[in-house]
């Protein structure tokens, strides 16, 4: 693939995000959208109603920049899993994260009734839950691939159990409403002082760029790994580390959304190929331009918002059909 063609590729999510400040169920003139972004480098150098101003600046502006992270973190971490496990399967939620950071969410939501908890539990407990996925695989004293998605397995279905008890003890009218609604995802909420999420993704994302020419040669195998010099489990387990950090960001703040660290990266296989040294920069470019163009649907589509997981799901599982029909399974090899 040409150089152009992947800058291309790169500009799409900026490119979405200049669109997508322009639509939205509040409405704001074109031109004052523009006249906002004016004042804001000429400080005040113009004349923007206050409401045009806080349409885009406090309600689109946050919500486009943590759905291009949101994006970016899943499908990295969808594309670094599916490397390091030899699986293309595979997605960012393979070791119970968005499970145990579903359980945290609702956990927040009955105790505290309010949404400042919400973000710190849903991370905590992801990253508690693939600890505990690592803690199960651990049994045998060493960590094989098969034994650390057989412990994501064990304790995504215990996070899920406790998530179905937390719904059946929930206050019916206030506390199950918010329950369900955060676990189909949404960005509704999303305000500055959230952005911290960001950084866990942030550095996630660094993470695995820094390491994707090992992923390259973990996707091998660990005996091939090991003949060329790298230290397969320290390795492994800092590519994990990168894609939890960057999964449990993503789940925080926007919810359980599906299907991002599944599709994303084998679109990005067919553009790239199998060398993660482009793979990963594109499937963050084409991961944040997806999850920008699902959060601007969900918001404009009708009158009241649809929830991310609902959209991600309807999208990508008939896409992923068309993907395994193009290219007959042979993208991954």
């Amino acid at each position: 693939m040409k150089t152009r063609h992947l800058i291309l590729i790169g500009i799409i999510p900026f490119l979405l995000s200049v669109v997508s400040l322009f639509l939205g169920r509040y409405h704001a003139h074109p031109k004052e959208v523009l006249l906002t972004f004016t004042q804001l480098f000429t400080q005040g150098g113009t004349n923007v109603g206050i409401q045009s101003a806080t349409v885009v600046l406090q309600l689109r502006l946050p919500r486009i920049i943590a759905a291009a992270f949101v994006g970016a973190g899943l499908a990295v971490s969808g594309a670094a899993f599916q490397g390091v496990f030899h699986n293309p399967l595979v997605n960012s939620g393979l070791l119970g994260v968005s499970s145990g950071a579903g359980f945290g969410a609702a956990l927040a939501i009955i105790l505290f009734q309010a949404s400042w908890a919400t973000y710190p539990f849903a991370f905590v407990f992801g990253l508690i839950a693939v600890a505990a996925s690592y803690w199960v695989a651990r049994i045998y004293k060493t960590v094989p691939t098969i034994m650390l998605v057989l412990g994501g397995t064990i304790i995504s279905s215990i996070f899920n159990a406790l998530v179905s008890l937390l719904k059946f003890v929930a206050d019916t009218d206030r506390q199950l409403p918010a329950i369900v609604y955060w676990l189909m995802g949404s960005l509704s909420s999303v305000a500055y002082k959230d952005f911290w999420a960001l950084i866990p993704i942030g550095m996630g994302i660094l993470i695995l760029i820094g390491f994707s020419w090992k992923v390259n040669v973990l996707s091998m195998g660990d005996k091939e790994a090991q003949t060329m010099g790298v230290d397969v489990i320290q390795t492994k387990a800092i590519i994990i580390v990168g894609a939890t950090l960057a999964t449990a960001g993503a789940v925080c703040m926007a919810g359980v959304v599906g299907w991002v660290g599944l599709v994303i990266p084998h679109i990005g296989r067919m553009v790239a190929g199998n060398d993660n040294r482009k793979l990963i920069p594109l499937s963050i470019s084409l991961g944040a331009a997806f999850m920008i163009l699902i959060d601007t649907l969900s918001r404009t589509i009708i009158e009241s918002e649809i929830p991310l997981g609902i959209l991600t799901s309807l999208v990508g599982a008939p896409f992923f059909i068309y993907l395994i029909k193009k290219t007959k399974g042979g993208g991954w090899r």
